[in-house]
Order: C-alpha cells, then structure tokens, then sequence
C-alpha cells in the first residue's frame, strides 16, 4: 500500500509521507496488524488531490472530501487513510484560529505538537522508508520523555490544547514530560480558558480510559489545569482535623478508587461514576462530637450535581448521563448493607433501584474500599461477597429487577371505581412496600388481593383529605 501510495504522488510530482501516530506506534510495538488502522499523510501539495488519485487507482469508491479543511479520507482494506497538504501556521495571540498557508514537510513537522509525533517515513520513490526524525523523537521514545518540538511556550501558544495532549501522552504511555516542558505548561495552563470543552472532553476522556487513569489526573491537577475546566474535583483535596481526629484526604481516594475501577472495567461510563461519586463531600462535611467527620447526604447531593458538571464539560446528557447519577446516588447502599444483617427485603429495593446496572454498582463499591487496614480490606470482601450471594438468590426467587407493579393505575380505577387521583399512587406504593418486604408474592393475584384489603384505607384518607380541600 504505501508504495503504491508514493508511486501515485509522483505520478502528480507531489511529495508524500506517513506521518504522526502511526510512525510513533510502530516504533513502540503498540501496533497489531489484523486491526483497522488510521494512517495519516502528509504530501506537499494538495492532499484532496492525491486522496482523489489514490481511490482511481485503487477503484475504490469510500473517499471522503473536506473541502474547508483541505482532507480527504479513503477507506480501503480495513484501513482509514487520511491526506492533508503540507501546511505552515500561525497565530494571534488571542486566538486558537491559525492563519494557514502551503508548506514544505519541515514546516509541517515543526507546527507538531510533541517530538514523538513529528516523526515521519518517506513514501517518494527515491527515498521510500527513510525515517524524517528533525527533532529526536526516537531518543524521546527510548527515553520515554513527552517533549515539544520547539519552544514548549510557542508550542503551547500556538494551541493550549497541546497542554493536555502532553498530559495524556505522558498517561497513556507512561511518560515523563520533559522539565521546560513541564514548566511551560504549570505556567501556561490558564491559557486553557481559550479552548473549547469539545477539545479538552476528548483529551479528558482519553486520560480517564488510560490503564492507570490517576497518574494524567495528578498532572492535570498539579500543573493547575484541572482547575480550568473541573474545580469541583480539586475541591476534593484537603484534610481536617479537629482534636486529633483527620479524614482522608478525598481527591486522592478518588483517584485510588479510579485506578481500582480502571482494572476491573474498560467502560468509560463506569469509570466516570468513579470520578463523581464522592464530588459533594467538600459541602456536606461536618464534625461530630463523639462520632468524628461526617458526610450525609453527599451520595445524594452528588447525584444532583451529576447533570450541572456534565452539561459544563460537554459529556452526553442522555442515558450515560443517568446511569451515572444512579450509581453515585446508590453508591453507599451496598456498602451499608455489607455492614448491617442483609435483609431480604433491603436486597429487593437495591435490586430493584439499580435494575440492570446492579453488576456495575458492586464493582464501584468493591472499588471504593482503599483502607490500608488489610484485615478491615478482607472483611469488608468476605461481606460484598455475601451481598452479592444473596442478590444472585433474591433475584433467582423474586425476579426484582426491571419491577413493574403487577398492578396498574387503570386496575384500581377499574376494579375500585375511582377517580384518577394521588389515591392510585398511594395503593400502588402500598402494594410494592408488600412486595419488597415479602409480605405478599410478586405475582398479579396476590397483588390484587392485597389491593382489594388495603383500599379502605387508603380511600378514607384520600376522601377526608378531599373534604379539608373542598373546606379551605
């Protein structure tokens, strides 16, 4: 393919190369050969031009033209191939916009954002396969060091975004940054304020997918671009005491409690629940006098922040969006009952309230043990083993999950005669607390018995409640 690819450009006396990620995790052995693969090219020239003499000689019809960008892009054999115009930019202080002209490939090379990303192969005919390395990117690999090219201060200038990219890398690969470069990006990282939440979300969620995601979080926060886009998260930090008594220290169990979620599940989603799950302790934090620092009501203070932090940062606010709410609102309730006796009836409504993200909801409270007591460790398992045993039963025996009332707000009009009216929720309520606490089976006719018996009651109220109304 990539001779081809050269033999095309000359063809056209244009000039073309690999360029950036692929180059850079060839080198690294990060690439397989039987996956689809993204490729990028560089060419002096025109990219849509070359993109569009490829797919003739390919006879392939998946090529995609971006005219305002100046791409295109060939899909072919598993691959996605992508050709852009060698380009030289630059920039006004006050905006990220480039100014855009044609260039030569060093031009290209020298807008790159780290020194293992400007490395390049020659596809040209008489020099097919010669390593383009301007800038030491393969000593920066050997080394494992994330280095700009230039002036990291140009360099983080010219596009803030550069900032985190450096923090990513660094995470995802396990690298150093380089000493100017850190220096750089400590003093840069209000310039952050420029980019959009789209950019820096992408970036954020690449770190947060990484296999040790605290390390680009303590580098984010360190460097002060955390508290750019998520100061609520650096709230975190922190330890108070009062007469001898401390707590821990929430931003890094956060962290810790990531890491342990990133080795148990590669879902984003999962791992974003990990993040929020304890971002409303800073105001719900109180000392008692005899019971030391308390934090009621951060699980469910949290789950109401969920949809404000997320709509800031650009993630989805859709059914991603709820089903991280619902873990950090239910997050305390598997550990709970892993310290009292486990009640049926407790099992059902955790069933019942976590639905099909049960599973997901104990991977995050197995994640949020991080004593460092190893015998409290042991126990607090030994009992989410216990819980988790007795969930499996439940749910065998009663069939909680997804629990619909089998009866309807239309059967108790029907069967009853009345009105629509708070009455109905009042009977159906009744009938699922009977249900969850094992006083009647979940089943349709045992249900309607038990709405039959407790009508009466219900109806008195509803119609003495009625009368106060009528009378006021």
């Amino acid at each position: 393919m990539f001779k081809t690819i050269g033999e095309v450009a000359e063809s056209i006396n244009q000039e073309v190369y690999v360029v950036g990620g692929y180059v850079r995790d060839f080198y690294l052995g990060r690439i397989t050969p039987d996956e689809s693969l993204d490729i990028d090219f560089v060419t002096v020239g025109s990219g849509v031009k070359l993109a569009r003499e490829l797919a003739k000689k390919l006879n392939s019809g998946n090529l995609s033209v971006f005219k305002q960008f100046g791409t295109a892009q060939i899909k072919y054999d598993g691959l996605d191939l992508e050709f852009v115009g060698a380009r030289k930019e630059s920039y006004r202080k006050s905006s990220r916009k480039p100014i855009v002209e044609d260039g030569t490939l060093e031009d290209d090379q020298l807008r790159r954002d780290l020194t293992i990303n400007a490395l390049s192969w020659s596809l040209n005919p008489g020099s097919f396969g010669v390593l383009m390395d301007p800038f030491n990117g393969i000593r920066d690999l050997q080394k494992k060091l994330i280095r700009t090219p230039v002036d990291p201060s140009k360099t983080f200038s010219d596009d803030p975004l550069r900032m985190m990219r450096a923090v990513r890398f660094a995470t995802q690969l396990g690298f150093t940054i380089e000493d100017e470069t850190w220096k750089s990006i400590c003093e840069m990282s209000h310039r952050l304020e420029i980019i959009s939440k789209e950019r820096i979300l992408e970036e954020l969620n690449k770190i947060v997918m990484a296999p040790k995601p605290s390390s680009g979080f303590k580098l984010l926060d360190k460097s002060g671009l955390l508290n750019q886009f998520f100061p609520e998260m650096v709230k975190l930090k922190g330890v108070d005491e009062v007469k001898g008594i401390r707590h821990k220290d929430n931003f890094w169990h956060t962290l810790k409690v990531l890491d342990n979620t990133a080795e148990m599940s590669d879902n984003l989603w999962l791992r974003w629940a990990a993040i929020m799950h304890d971002i409303a302790k800073p105001p719900t934090k109180r000392f008692v006098k005899g019971i030391g620092w308390t934090f009621h009501g951060h699980d469910a203070l949290g789950a109401k922040w969920v949809p404000r932090i997320f709509r800031r940062l650009g993630l989805p606010m859709d059914e991603r969006m709820k089903y991280v709410q619902k873990l950090v609102n239910l997050h305390l309730r598997p550990i709970a009952l892993a310290s009292e006796e486990v009640t049926d009836s407790a099992v059902r409504r955790l069933i019942y309230e976590a639905g099909d993200d049960i599973d997901d909801l104990m991977t995050l409270c197995r994640a949020d043990i991080t004593s460092k007591n190893e015998k409290k460790v042991k126990q607090y398992l030994k009992n989410f083993d216990f819980v988790e045993k007795k969930i499996q039963q439940v749910e065998e025996t009663d069939k909680i999950r997804n629990w619909k009332n089998p009866v309807t707000g239309e059967d108790i009009m029907q069967i009853l005669g009345v009105r629509e009216g708070p009455v109905i929720g009042d009977i159906k309520d009744d009938i699922k607390e009977a249900i969850f606490d094992g006083d009647i089976p979940n089943n349709r006719e045992a249900a309607l018995e038990y709405m039959k018996k407790v009508a009466g009651n219900h109806l008195k109220k509803y119609e003495g409640r009625q009368k106060q109304k009528d009378k006021n």
